[in-house]
């Protein structure tokens, strides 16, 4: 096992968030020196069209001289996408709402758009 593999299951605190599909791991984890770092993984899972599945992994080492401003950025960002958008989700089921409702009314367009308009005058 190689030592890096032996770092990463020294876990001193941790939290996890599960967010539909995606999976959030927040990890406390020790430096040789017995210093302490938060490793953050997202755990994506992907289901193919045999019904099995397979999860994509990402994760981000952030040291503690990096805290700071790592939290000062994601604070700003985080404010910056509520102030301009809310705090409402437009989820993929509600994106998937929106193109039915958005393709029936063009359909309806498009019924509309092909009807001779008649008058009881004409017949």
């Amino acid at each position: 096992m190689r030592e890096n593999d032996m770092l990463e299951k020294e876990e001193i605190f941790s939290k996890v968030l599960r967010a539909g599909r995606r999976t959030y791991f927040f990890d406390v984890r020790a430096t040789k020196a017995d210093d302490y770092y938060i490793t953050i993984t997202e755990s994506k899972k992907f289901t193919e069209e045999d019904g099995s599945f397979h999860f994509k992994k990402h994760k981000i080492y952030l040291y503690k001289e990096d805290f700071a401003a790592f939290r000062e950025i994601l604070d700003e960002m985080t404010e910056f996408v509520l102030n301009t958008k809310g705090e409402e989700v437009i989820s993929e089921r509600h994106q998937k709402d929106f193109r039915k409702y958005f393709s029936e009314e063009n359909e309806l367009e498009s019924v509309t758009e092909s009807f001779t308009d008649l008058s009881f005058e004409d017949i």
